[in-house]
């Protein structure tokens, strides 16, 4: 398909050519369908393609509507690859894992189960229906989230370092000191992507590095091997959700034994879930607040 598509960029490179409109939205949209390919089967030659595509094509002006590959660097479009990764990585486990283990909660709050899985260790999914539409909660949980710490005391900052297209973002999270907390304050920096599929939304995470971006003081950087928030209408009933939540995550405890501190993995494997429970706890009163 891919040399096809470059044929046909060849064709609309010709000055005569070029001005025929219906052959270069049919360019377009080939190099759209290539391009969201590659990045979904994470292909190593996509930067090498998409700058041999602009050569032929130009920095010409897009149909509105279409997002074109000139648009993204080649560092732009590893983050979109991350971002795709993350969510078929997620797909993958929701399709094919179906035995999960209950976990015990403190607090009364969402269903939390667990399983380990290869290449990720132990995933936490966090399960709850929420009296809000999906919209609403995609808005709080991707459009506004760097105010995220307003209603979340866990969070003392959230920033997007950088926007990709319409998808992605570059964000940086750091915890909030909390007294007793025995695991410390983190900072993550993350790629944010978020997909559909049918009525679904999903929002999913995953540990990047961006340059220049210095340790934080008093922080250790953790890193979000996997998180995957789905948005799913409630049958029968469109203005709640069905909000289920896929949680990995390398807290770094070894950076905290060279600090001088040590974590079991009994606590860590206690603080994720727990920080789920939390987490949906104060979305829960933050939507119930400005309803």
């Amino acid at each position: 398909m891919l040399q096809a598509t470059v044929k046909l960029c060849c064709g609309i490179a010709h000055d005569h050519l070029r001005r025929l409109p219906g052959l270069k939205i049919t360019a377009i949209e080939a190099i759209q369908k290539d391009v969201r390919g590659l990045v979904v089967r994470g292909s190593p030659h996509l930067p090498s393609k998409i700058c041999y595509i602009q050569r032929l094509m130009g920095k010409e002006t897009e149909p509105a509507g279409h997002i074109s590959p000139s648009q993204f660097s080649s560092m732009d479009l590893s983050y979109i690859t991350q971002g795709e990764r993350a969510l078929q990585q997620a797909l993958s486990i929701l399709q094919q894992h179906t035995s999960w283990q209950a976990e015990t909660m403190l607090d009364a709050g969402p269903t939390v189960s667990s399983a380990t899985l290869p290449g990720l260790g132990k995933v936490f999914r966090a399960e709850v229906v929420l009296a809000v539409p999906v919209a609403r909660l995609h808005q709080e949980l991707f459009e506004r989230i760097e105010q995220m710490p307003q209603w979340n005391p866990t969070l003392s900052r959230v920033k997007v370092l950088q926007r990709v297209g319409t998808d992605t973002l570059v964000t940086h999270e750091v915890t909030a000191p909390s007294p007793g907390n025995l695991v410390g304050q983190r900072d993550f920096v993350s790629v944010r992507h978020r997909g559909r599929r049918e009525t679904a939304v999903y929002l999913v995470g995953t540990a990047t590095h961006i340059e220049p971006l210095p340790l934080q003081e008093g922080c250790i950087r953790a890193e979000s091997q996997l998180s995957c928030i789905i948005l799913q209408p409630l049958a029968g009933d469109p203005d709640c959700t069905h909000f289920t939540w896929l949680l990995s995550m390398d807290l770094k405890a070894s950076a905290t034994v060279l600090l001088g501190g040590w974590i079991p993995m009994s606590v860590i494997n206690r603080v994720l879930p727990q920080s789920q429970a939390d987490f949906i706890k104060h979305l829960r009163r933050h939507l119930s607040a400005t309803a």
